[in-house]
């Protein structure tokens, strides 16, 4: 008997010894960066969003399978996984990384980074946001503009049904803070852009300036749309939710690991960096059969909108999000 319970004790006591080792081996992450897609691989020096923070941060780490069937690569208390495109790819992936038991999330930066369309009269392509509010396009009630009975581009309705889980508002105080640091990095454009901004837009003085760094409202649909009717839904719903911020840009991933991050206790630790790399209408003669035809990829250098800005809105990007992880990682950027 007595051998028993002291057996049992010690089992006990083995437990609670591995228990507290297997918490005290958590590795802590102090950057989690979420890029959305890549071109090709990691080392082919054709960047898509994660490339360039791979070799900055991540380069010859550590590389972990996760639930998501992503990779998750890790350096020195920083962590990147690429999410791939969509709001529910972006959740899974966010998801299988923040409650993985081997890692410990509890004062880290999470900075969603991705290239983006941005709004006329606001916006150019390779301007830079960083998001103070989001919200999904999808919820809510669209209707074609066809149906409608009202004088009006806007097809939306709103669902306040949806309010826990439709919109987002970033830590004005964190956002504040990060948009100081980043306000004045210089970014870059190219001749090419600049003329198609030019002629897209009638030299008018908004389309003709360098691109910038700006807060603003973005938005996150599950598809890449463009056009008058889903421009004019976006700018009614920023007006609409209240949002701080004019609206920027649209992307389809953001809101999906906002709310994720909400329901987790850290959305006050949320940093969205968005780089524009086209417009939100068809201009220049463009229609969605010349930009999204069958032989033509966002990617393809045919693509005649996206492809010359796309490498230098990614710089863009990457140059942006560098200056918020360093001050993190220097202690000039507290949470």
């Amino acid at each position: 008997m007595k051998k028993g319970f002291f057996a049992f004790i010690l089992i006990l006591i083995t437990c609670f010894t591995l228990s507290a080792h297997a918490v005290a081996e958590k590795k802590e992450i102090k950057v989690l960066i979420l890029p959305k897609i890549e071109i090709g691989t990691l080392d082919d020096n054709v960047p898509g969003e994660a490339e360039y923070f791979y070799h900055a941060y991540l380069e010859g780490g550590d590389v972990y399978e996760v639930a998501a069937q992503n990779k998750l690569y890790v350096k020195d208390g920083i962590a990147m996984i690429i999410t791939s495109e969509g709001k529910t790819n972006a959740a899974i992936s966010s998801m299988s990384v923040l409650t993985d038991p081997r890692f410990d999330f509890s004062n880290a930066l999470i900075l969603s980074v991705g290239c983006a369309g941005s709004a006329p009269e606001t916006t150019v392509m390779g301007d830079v946001f960083i998001s103070t509010a989001v919200f999904d396009y999808d919820l809510g009630h669209h209707a074609d503009p066809r149906e409608l009975t009202r004088e009006s581009d806007v097809t939306w309705f709103h669902n306040p049904d949806y309010d826990s889980s439709s919109i987002i508002f970033l830590s004005k105080d964190l956002t504040d803070r990060v948009f100081e640091l980043v306000k004045d990095i210089k970014l870059e454009t190219t001749p090419v852009t600049r003329h198609y901004m030019a002629t897209a837009f009638d030299n008018a003085e908004w389309a003709t300036r360098d691109p910038v760094v700006m807060k603003g409202t973005t938005s996150s649909a599950d598809n890449f749309f463009k056009g008058k009717y889903d421009l004019a839904n976006c700018l009614y719903m920023t007006e609409h939710y209240n949002c701080p911020d004019p609206y920027v840009a649209d992307d389809m991933e953001d809101i999906a690991i906002g709310v994720l991050l909400k329901r987790l206790g850290m959305l006050d630790r949320y940093v969205i960096v968005r780089g524009s790399v086209n417009m939100l209408l068809f201009v220049n003669g463009d229609t969605p059969e010349s930009l999204w035809g069958d032989e033509i990829s966002f990617k393809s250098d045919d693509n005649k909108e996206v492809s010359d800005i796309f490498p230098t809105g990614i710089k863009n990007i990457f140059e942006v999000g560098k200056v918020i992880i360093d001050a993190y990682l220097d202690g000039l950027l507290v949470l």
